[in-house]
């Protein structure tokens, strides 16, 4: 017997007690076990069903594996000019998107990647920038806003490409190619936009304005998108309406904007700024409305739609002619004589001039001690206000400068040019004026801390003195310039300059943001009386004086020359004016970099835009002369190189871009055909080796059949007898 089995023998016979214990303790260890068990598998069915019925995340991806929500972009409100054309207007673009989750599988790389000219590696850095921004359930976009040709082979090609999708998508055109720099332009939504505004419906991939007044109008421009929802079985396949489409939303359009911009004048002006650096505002004295801005060099807006971004912004950017900057508003000039009939206003009411006040001029200025040099050495041309305006004599508008700030009334300098510099800012002058696009400058008029810096608290008017020929430290924009017209015009008040005059069907917000540039701005109360002093010296300028060549046919006008020296280049040619004198309905300022006198060049690009504007039409001379003007090249020899080797570079690299994308299209055929040749060798091993089964097959049947015919049919005997 076994020791083992007397253990127990001896176990049984001596403790019962024992046995049952251990009895007890299997029982509660197996109780225990089973309890662990129900526990685990009760906390598993509960997470199981609050996933199912009460997570957020899972319901979420439910949704997105069963329906597929279309997006329906509105379209953005149009702008419209003052007669009514459309200077932007929509139409239908496609977006080419992805959902990653759905196009793991059975995607045509090669195909796709030879179609949008991009590689393998491009290929997959998109699609994880798709499932970082969008997740992998929800579409994104792939290739934003294609042109006709990629559309056309995206759109032939679709079926090789599951699990992305060809959007529409409502996109920016402008059918006069004209007012690029005001009219704005639209770019993707940043994420930290995203970030800084939760609430204003924003998503990766929309577009939102960034410049311009798509930017600042953007809200009434922006619309509301709209959804619609189609339920899609297993394989994704759309199946019809989701819910009838009674969870459908329907896409708003943006609203409207009506411009006082004329698009005629606005066109004329950008041809007339061919070839040249500058900048023209023209204004409607009466209401404050822009008629025509025109900064240049400038572009085809067209350029910068996003399907066309990416061809253009590298030049546009490094451009050292800086296209993109709006001279308009943010060009700050010296401007040179035309501030002269300003300082004409302000000695006039401060006291220190008449009217009849003259200056013998033997064509400089030498009362501080250096030369400052006027163009007019005959004498009597500055014997009084009206002719020293008509001729722009710089002497004598040195001195009555001198004359103000000196004025013995303030008794010093410092509290006399305090005095100047607030008669310039309600000018408009140094400050912004507050027009309705981003990006506007204030100039500069430098206050006293800027001359106690240089001259230690000593100094006295003759160190400023040029500042009385619009010279010196003064800067300004051609919308100062613009909007100084209108005041002259006006006879001391003017409307905030803007672009806007109405909104399509208006909102309380829409009111009190318009509302700003309804507000009547009155200057200074200076009188009449020295406003027509000064109007009639800016009529005379473009009579006897130094714009008398330039004419309007059949209209009068008042204007004034302006010149400034800028340092290794030549001067800076400006000419503000207004026109009809008896009833002023446009002021204009033209400023024109590296051209000389103001009346060989601004002047007449300010005449011919007031002629298209007053007359709607231009006489047989005026295009003629339009055509001499819009050839004529001012660039600056070293920007006119430097733009002719960015030509050289940007054709270059149109070649190199239209090469790489055939060396992609041949290396798709390649792998193709190397696929080609890969599938038919795999088909031809096939086929070989079902050519030698089948030959095993019939050497064995053959064999059989030599083995077994003679035992089913044994010959016969004497067959042959």
């Amino acid at each position: 017997m076994r020791s083992g089995n007397l253990t127990s023998i001896i176990q049984q016979a001596w403790c019962p007690g024992f046995i049952m214990a251990t009895q007890n303790n299997n029982q509660s260890r197996s109780r225990i076990i089973l309890g662990i068990f129900i526990v685990v598998f009760v906390i598993i069915l509960a997470q199981l069903l609050n996933l199912q019925l009460f997570s957020p995340s899972y319901r979420l991806q439910a949704e997105n594996n069963a329906i597929f929500r279309k997006v329906i972009y509105p379209d953005r409100g149009i702008i419209y000019d003052r007669t009514g054309h459309a200077m932007i207007d929509n139409m239908i673009n496609y977006d080419f998107t992805v959902t990653p989750n759905e196009a793991r599988k059975g995607v045509d790389t090669a195909t796709l990647c030879a179609i949008l000219g991009i590689d393998s590696a491009e290929y997959h850095k998109r699609m994880i920038t798709a499932i970082i921004k969008n997740s992998s359930f929800k579409p994104s976009t792939f290739e934003p806003l294609l042109t006709k040709e990629l559309f056309a082979q995206l759109n032939e090609n679709l079926y090789k490409f599951p699990g992305f999708a060809l959007q529409e998508r409502p996109v920016r055109t402008y059918p006069f190619h004209v007012g690029a720099n005001f009219l704005g332009r639209l770019g993707e939504v940043s994420s930290n936009y995203l970030k800084d505004h939760p609430d204003e419906g924003y998503q990766p991939g929309d577009y939102i304005g960034i410049a311009g007044l798509e930017k600042s109008y953007e809200k009434v421009l922006m619309g509301q998108r709209g959804v619609k929802r189609f339920l899609r079985d297993n394989r994704s396949r759309i199946q019809g309406p989701y819910a009838g489409g009674a969870y459908d939303t329907t896409a708003v359009a943006g609203r409207s904007l009506y411009t006082s911009i004329d698009v005629k004048t606005q066109k004329l002006g950008e041809k007339l700024f061919q070839n040249k650096l500058g900048a023209a505002v023209a204004i409607n004295p009466r209401t404050g409305g822009i008629i025509a801005m025109i900064t240049a060099p400038s572009f085809d807006p067209n350029d910068l739609t996003p399907s066309e971004y990416r061809s253009h912004i590298g030049f546009l950017v490094t451009d050292t002619s800086r296209p993109m900057y709006n001279r308009a508003i943010a060009g700050m000039y010296p401007p040179g004589s035309t501030y002269k009939p300003l300082g004409a206003l302000i000695a006039l009411d401060e006291g220190v001039i008449t009217p009849s006040y003259g200056y013998d001029c033997r064509g400089a200025y030498w009362a501080c001690g250096k030369r400052v040099r006027c163009d007019e050495s005959w004498a009597g041309h500055a014997a009084n206000l009206q002719l020293a305006i008509a001729h722009s004599c710089n002497s004598y508008f040195c001195n009555i400068f001198r004359l103000t700030i000196d004025n013995p009334k303030y008794g010093s300098p410092r509290k006399g040019y305090a005095r100047w510099r607030e008669y310039m800012h309600g000018f408009g002058f140094g400050t912004h004026l507050g027009v309705d696009i981003p990006g506007e400058r204030a100039g500069n008029i430098p206050d006293t801390t800027e001359y106690n810096h240089d001259y230690g608290n000593r100094w006295v008017s003759c160190n400023m003195v040029t500042m009385g020929i619009g010279q010196d430290r003064m800067t300004a924009t051609p919308l100062q310039s613009a909007n100084e017209a209108c005041i002259i015009a006006n006879k001391g008040w003017y409307y905030t300059p803007h672009f806007v005059d109405s909104i399509e069907n208006p909102q309380p917000g829409d009111t009190s943001f318009l509302a700003r540039y309804k507000v009547k701005h009155s200057l200074l109360n200076i009188s009449d009386q020295d406003y027509r002093a000064v109007q009639a010296g800016m009529e005379d300028v473009t009579e006897v004086g130094t714009a008398s060549n330039v004419k309007i046919p059949g209209v009068k006008y008042a204007a004034k020359t302006g010149t400034a020296q800028v340092p290794k280049l030549k001067n800076l040619a400006v000419f503000v004016a207004y026109a009809p004198v008896d009833n002023p309905k446009i002021a204009i300022a033209v400023y024109v970099e590296n051209a000389g006198y103001g009346s060989a060049w601004a002047a007449p690009i300010a005449a011919h835009m007031m002629e298209q504007y007053l007359n709607d039409s231009l006489t047989e001379d005026t295009k003629k002369d339009v055509e001499r003007l819009s050839k004529a090249n001012l660039i600056p020899h070293q920007v006119f190189e430097w733009r002719r080797s960015q030509d050289s570079l940007k054709a270059a690299n149109a070649r190199a871009k239209e090469h790489r994308k055939d060396s992609i299209e041949k290396a798709a055929q390649q792998q193709h055909l190397e696929d080609s040749i890969q599938l038919a060798k795999q088909a031809s091993g096939h086929s070989q080796d079902s050519a030698k089964e089948d030959s095993v097959r019939e050497a064995m049947l053959v064999n059989w059949r030599s083995k077994m015919w003679p035992l089913r049919f044994p010959p016969l005997k004497n067959a042959g007898k």
